[in-house]
């Protein structure tokens, strides 16, 4: 067997021992061996939605989006008015089963379901650990939909936290969420950092995805959006930026100054044709998520790769390495497992076992060349979060992975015929909504 980790890159041959939930030294605990097979942390998933795995297919029988607002205004904006609590649940369960067949092992979900909103993490937080994966989630608190569905995001993301806190469940933790600058009011973002502060986590929060978020920024207030955040005290190095597409030379400084992380998405930039992050300029504050384009990391960081290689022949096949750390890193700084992501004695024993046999020499020169083009999710055969196999043999272990999607096609079909009921978002980002309204 193989054991590689990602950064710094460590390639060693031999077995991997694990006791009481973590890595133990060697001959102490459950021995994991096997011959043409490579061991890796698990995959941390740094930004995704998991509201939308029922979407894939969905009926559109509007115009066809003309640009990034209306893409939210018609698809995802009708979407999540959709969402009860049954299709909320139905929806972790798939994502978090996707998940874990694709050797990702943590989720950093940022929900949003405005018309069942009180209970919804609980919902997620409890779905994904049934099944045994970790998750650090957030409700997307967004002006868009009035002040009250403001409010309830605001309690809902408190809420959630103070049970993390009273319970510390093995497997959840929490952010504090917010949908976008150009849909927040100056109370609702300054409502969510003191959340935030008070609870000690962080903000997670959409960022200049688009050029419409920094134009509204400037039209409210003047500065761009980075500068508004840090205006209010949320910037700090718990913050999590999704995307970054926009930020401009300052923003980027005041980013990397903070130490705050940008999540990088590149398969959702390119799909929804916002533009490329400057993702050479941030000083290594970069993760990797998918905004909900599944939780496939190999795949995702693959696409990302080639994604910057178009810029220039000097990126190496190593570049996606270091981000999949950081996104590990983000999750150890969630959890309090500073070991979290990597495969030392003491590190919480979250791996994966590929069925990968190598057909050139796989060592720590040539280990990233591999992952970009040998390795996939196609050769994740185990998975193990906090010393349980959750995967064996490609199967779900606690769950039946085959009735699980059967129920959420019912769900499915439940939520499409509601969607046809609901017209396009009508908020627009100029203006924000008033808490007295």
């Amino acid at each position: 067997m193989i054991v590689a980790s990602l950064d710094p890159v460590r390639v060693v041959k031999g077995d991997l021992w694990v006791a009481d939930g973590r890595i133990a030294a060697e001959g102490s605990g459950e021995r994991i061996a096997g011959d043409g097979v490579l061991l890796v942390p698990g995959n941390v998933c740094a930004h995704t939605h998991l509201y939308s795995a029922l979407a894939r297919g969905m009926p559109y029988a509007l115009a066809p989006p003309r640009t990034f607002v209306e893409i939210l205004q018609r698809v995802w904006w009708r979407l999540d008015r959709a969402l009860d609590d049954e299709t909320v649940r139905a929806s972790a369960l798939v994502g978090g089963l996707e998940a874990l067949l694709s050797g990702t092992t943590t989720l950093v979900d940022h929900h949003a379901s405005p018309n069942a909103i009180d209970g919804s993490l609980d919902l997620i937080a409890d779905a994904l650990a049934s099944l045994g994966i970790r998750s650090i989630l957030c409700y997307e608190t967004s002006d868009r939909d009035g002040p009250a569905r403001a409010r309830q995001g605001l309690a809902e993301n408190r809420r959630f936290l103070e049970r993390v806190a009273r319970e510390r469940p093995q497997l959840s933790r929490g952010l504090v969420g917010a949908h976008a600058s150009f849909t927040l009011s100056d109370e609702t973002l300054a409502a969510c950092v003191a959340i935030a502060t008070d609870r000690s986590v962080g903000l997670h929060v959409h960022a200049a995805e688009d050029g419409a978020d920094e134009r509204d920024a400037i039209a409210r207030d003047g500065v761009r959006v980075v500068e508004r955040l840090a205006e209010v005290g949320a910037l700090d190095e718990r913050s999590l930026l999704a995307h970054g597409v926009h930020l401009d030379d300052a923003e980027i400084r005041s980013v990397v100054t903070a130490g705050s992380t940008v999540v990088h998405n590149a398969r959702s930039n390119m799909n929804n044709a916002v533009g490329r992050a400057h993702l050479d300029a941030l000083a290594g504050r970069v993760a990797l998520g998918t905004d909900g384009i599944g939780a496939d990391m190999f795949e995702e960081s693959r696409t990302a790769f080639f994604r910057r290689r178009e810029e220039g022949l000097d990126v190496s096949a190593d570049w996606p390495l270091a981000p999949l750390a950081e996104s590990a890193r983000l999750a150890a700084r969630c959890f309090d497992e500073p070991l979290l992501g990597t495969l030392v004695p003491g590190a919480p024993a979250d791996l994966v076992v590929l069925d990968y046999q190598a057909p050139a020499p796989l060592d720590e020169a040539s280990f990233a060349g591999h992952w970009i083009f040998g390795l996939s999710s196609r050769h994740v055969r185990d998975v193990m979060v906090g010393g349980e196999w959750v995967v064996a043999n490609r199967r779900l272990t606690r769950i039946d992975g085959a009735e699980l999607s059967a129920e959420a096609l019912g769900e499915a079909r439940r939520l499409w015929q509601r969607l046809e009921e609901i017209d396009a978002h009508t908020f627009e980002p100029e203006g924000a909504f008033s808490w007295t309204a």
